[in-house]
């Protein structure tokens, strides 16, 4: 099961890691938006739609006479929310877009060493993790705050309502701002920082521990699902890299949905198992013995979505072919395409977008694909500086519906990264991933590395387009820095 933040999703995979026709569903849903930056999801509702996605496929595989080995489960990173000591939600699911506790991640800024604790972390002060969200909680909504026995992410609370233990993941955990990654344990850093105890949070010792006794209301339900194991929820991020194939440091994983992200899994970049996280970049856990370093936007295909509703553009088909018509840099635009905002490289939760050289004689296609360069130009800032911690990739995987659904915007990324894009053609490469772990856990297989993800076409890097591409790339630096570092 993926609950994404759009919809919730389930799948069936074979023994060899395809996925199986004919089974599962896709409920989507919306996030509750507020004027002053929240993004919610009652947590409730998310999980009448996981139980109405897994009736489903229940019903599907007993009628097919199939049962399953094991249950996967991934989830959006950086969510959170409170529960009561009867087990009732106190709060809604904060959701990694949640902009609120922009000015709690400041205050924690004043109060602690930022390098410091991202270097221990994985994680910069910022809206997108636990700690600002939990002092602004603290704050913004005392009462609540106060009533809640336990913080935890969606995918807890899902197992509390059918096992009645929340347990989670290192995965979701470590992705929390709230984790040691060297150490696999708590930052009693952050922690002390914080108006929280370690007690209200799930205990190190019972993450990653399967559940197979439902509570009687859904062994009910679900007969064929009893006795099997159940996984907590891991961080979809993780998962992706695992099920496109991106499971060692030089194949870098490049997804692009409605945000977007550049990752690479290792299992230490030194002896010991030691990560160096640097500046600019995230670091979380793929499980206890994975690291996954990378950086993360806002702005994906969100920003196409944006330009799609707001240009008087033509058909999809029509737009597509007149953006492979373009020289690359013919637009004279520089974009900043920070619609929602910047994380990484620089992680200002206040920038926002700007488009600059239009002139009266400016085109809706120009400006789109102004705007689509502009964002394979912030994958390039994540990609120089994972390539200084991990050395050159041998590979780029790209993964994700904006990528599939626009080969042109493809060959911008192998443009601007300077590297060949190989396209994954798993359809559901997040939940592939997710079946992998679990089929690793229960023995299945010895690695995921033993099913590698299918691929398709290569876009390789046209070498006449890399002078312009590197001048574009100067220019929205100069621009950025004077919006947002000279003021």
């Amino acid at each position: 099961m993926d609950a994404g933040t759009s919809s919730v999703r389930t799948l069936l995979f074979d023994g060899e890691g395809h996925e199986l026709d004919g089974f599962g569903t896709q409920i989507p849903y919306q996030v509750a938006t507020t004027a002053d930056g929240g993004v919610e999801v009652d947590a409730d509702q998310l999980s009448g739609l996981a139980v109405q996605s897994l009736s489903a496929i229940h019903a599907q595989m007993r009628t097919a006479g199939r049962k399953p080995a094991a249950l996967a489960f991934d989830t959006f990173w950086h969510n959170v929310l409170g529960v009561s000591a009867d087990g009732r939600p106190t709060t809604p699911v904060i959701h990694v877009f949640d902009t609120r506790s922009a000015g709690a991640a400041r205050k924690l800024a004043e109060r602690i060493d930022n390098r410091e604790q991202h270097a221990r972390t994985g994680c910069v002060l910022h809206a997108s993790y636990l700690p600002a969200k939990l002092l602004w909680l603290s704050e913004a909504q005392p009462e609540a705050f106060r009533a809640t026995r336990r913080w935890m992410s969606f995918g807890e609370y899902f197992f509390l309502k059918l096992f009645g233990a929340a347990v989670a993941s290192t995965s979701m955990v470590s992705g929390s701002g709230l984790w040691d990654q060297n150490r696999n344990e708590y930052d009693e850093g952050i922690l002390a920082a914080l108006p929280i105890s370690r007690e209200q949070l799930c205990p190190a010792a019972e993450m990653d521990a399967p559940m197979t006794e439902l509570r009687a209301e859904y062994a009910a339900l679900w007969p064929d699902f009893r006795g099997v194991p159940w996984y907590p929820a891991l961080g979809d991020g993780a998962c992706n890299n695992m099920g496109s194939g991106c499971i060692l440091p030089h194949r870098f994983a490049l997804m692009v949905g409605t945000s977007g992200a550049m990752r690479a899994v290792s299992e230490g970049a030194s002896a010991g198992g030691q990560m160096s996280i640097p500046e600019g970049l995230w670091c979380y856990r793929v499980d206890r013995r994975r690291f996954v370093l990378g950086g993360a936007l806002s702005n994906g295909g969100g920003v196409f979505a944006w330009m799609e509703r707001n240009l008087a553009l033509p058909s999809a088909e029509q737009t597509e072919k007149e953006l492979a018509g373009m020289a690359p840099g013919a637009h004279g635009l520089t974009v900043l395409p920070l619609f929602a905002g910047e994380r990484s490289t620089k992680w200002r939760a206040d920038a926002r977008a700007a488009i600059t050289g239009m002139s009266i004689h400016t085109s809706p296609v120009e400006i789109l694909r102004a705007s689509l360069e502009s964002v394979a130009l912030r994958f390039r800032n994540i990609y120089d500086i994972m390539e200084q911690q991990l050395g050159a990739p041998t590979e780029v995987i790209g993964s994700g519906g904006a990528l599939l659904h626009s080969p042109v915007w493809t060959q911008m990324m192998a443009d601007a990264l300077g590297q060949p894009v190989i396209l994954c053609t798993e359809k559901e490469a997040t939940g592939r991933g997710a079946a992998l772990l679990a089929m690793e856990r229960v023995g299945a297989i010895g690695n995921a590395r033993d099913l590698p993800a299918r691929t398709g076409a290569v876009f390789q890097p046209v070498a006449a387009h890399k002078a312009i591409y590197d001048a574009e790339l100067a220019a929205q630096r100069r621009l950025y820095s004077k919006l947002f570092e000279e003021a």
